[in-house]
This record gives C-alpha cells, sequence and structure tokens, in this order.
C-alpha cells in the first residue's frame, strides 16, 4: 500500500512539475511576442469578450494554430487576428463569414457569433495570428491571467517548484547515505540477533532473581 502511495504521489508531483513548466515557458514566450505564446505552432488565447457565445465566452482559454497557408482558410473557419478597436491595436477571435480576393490580396470579413453586424475591418493575411482548433478550457483563460502575474506566478509555480527540488534534493541524500552505510554479512547480523537475544534473557534473569530476594527478605 505504501508503495502504490508512494508511485502515485511521485506521479502528482512530476505532473504539477511539467504544468509549472509549461506555463513558465507560455509565460515568457507572451510576454516576449506581445502577449502571444507560441509553443510549437500551438497558440494558447484567453478570451476577452462574449462576443462569441455561446461557442465560447469571457475568460475561457481557447487553442489556437499557426496558418502555414492563408489560402486554406474558408468561411466558418474561426480566426484570431490582430485588429483596431477604440484606437487601439487589439487581439479579435471571430468566425470568417466573407472572403475578398482582390489583385492576390485576400482579406476576411468576420463576426462574432453573439453580433448582429459584421466587424468594421476586414481582416488581412498579415493580421492574423492564428486559426481556432475547436479546443476550449471553460474559465481557464483566467487562470493564466492570474498566473502571468507576479503575485500569482510566484505562488503557483515557484513554490511548487522549489518544494519539488527540496524533496528530491532530500531523497537524494537519502540515497546517498544508504549507500555509503557499511553492508553486514548474514554472520554478522545473526550475531548480532544473538547478541541481543542474550542481553534480553539476562535483563529478564536479573529482574526475575531480584523479585525473589525481596519476597524471601518480607518474609523473616
Amino acid at each position: 500500500m505504501k508503495t502504490v502511495l508512494k508511485v502515485v504521489v511521485n506521479v502528482l508531483v512530476w505532473i504539477i512539475l511539467i504544468l509549472a513548466l509549461l506555463v513558465t515557458v507560455i509565460v515568457f514566450s507572451s510576454g516576449r511576442n506581445n502577449d502571444v505564446a507560441n509553443l510549437l505552432g500551438y497558440i494558447p488565447l484567453t478570451v476577452e469578450s462574449d462576443s462569441m457565445k455561446p461557442t465560447f465566452k469571457k475568460d475561457d482559454l481557447i487553442i489556437c494554430k499557426e496558418v502555414d497557408d492563408i489560402y486554406e482558410l474558408k468561411e466558418d473557419d474561426v480566426i484570431t487576428f490582430w485588429t483596431i478597436i477604440d484606437g487601439k491595436k487589439v487581439k479579435n477571435t471571430h468566425r470568417i463569414v466573407g472572403i475578398n480576393d482582390f489583385e492576390n490580396t485576400r482579406s476576411f470579413v468576420t463576426r462574432g457569433d453573439n453580433n448582429s453586424a459584421d466587424d468594421d475591418m476586414p481582416a488581412y493575411a498579415g493580421d492574423i495570428i492564428g486559426k481556432w482548433t475547436e479546443v476550449k478550457l471553460s474559465g481557464f483563460g483566467k487562470v493564466m491571467s492570474f498566473l502571468r502575474t507576479q503575485k500569482g506566478f510566484f505562488i503557483c509555480i515557484i513554490i511548487p517548484m522549489a518544494i519539488f527540488f527540496l524533496v528530491e534534493l532530500y531523497k537524494f541524500i537519502v540515497a546517498l547515505m544508504e549507500v555509503k552505510k557499511p553492508e553486514l554479512s548474514e554472520e554478522d547480523e545473526e550475531e548480532i540477533k544473538k547478541r541481543a537475544i542474550e542481553e534480553y534473557l539476562a535483563s529478564q534473569k536479573k529482574d526475575s532473581g531480584g523479585g525473589e530476594d525481596e519476597q524471601s527478605g518480607s518474609g523473616s
């Protein structure tokens, strides 16, 4: 039972470590690339509005993939792209509802599933970040946003990783001490057991003898 529990604990510790490292890579990668992380062509993004409900909603985490060929995109695909809203350059994730081809230039008319009108500006090839893979984690985007803060990164990443390495260091030291212990032969082990038994019998005999003396003394 203890062996099974030990294996389960080790597996959980490694899972936590892997997740911590993955989040670390995402956080640092997004920090260097305009808040857009890229892991081998896959892009995790936090949904920032409800314009695509019920497909996904604010604070969900969605996974997009880099677009290798712009001409592979078609109507009904959901894409993430850079656009201008209220004078600011922001990320937007909407569905393609139309495609414009003009003089070897392709742009996409987009609209949120929860919106009644198309977006004001088309998405051009250079604006596209990626295509949604239809993978989403409900509410996990809020967690990712917290992990990107200094407080969240310290609590959820630095502390677990420090505990993991301290535990592994302790295991290493214990294993090293076990290796350095002199191995006893079977004869030595038998001799130790024999001496222990003899000492135990001698102590019992002494206690028994002391008890008899006390009884004979009280009788006189």
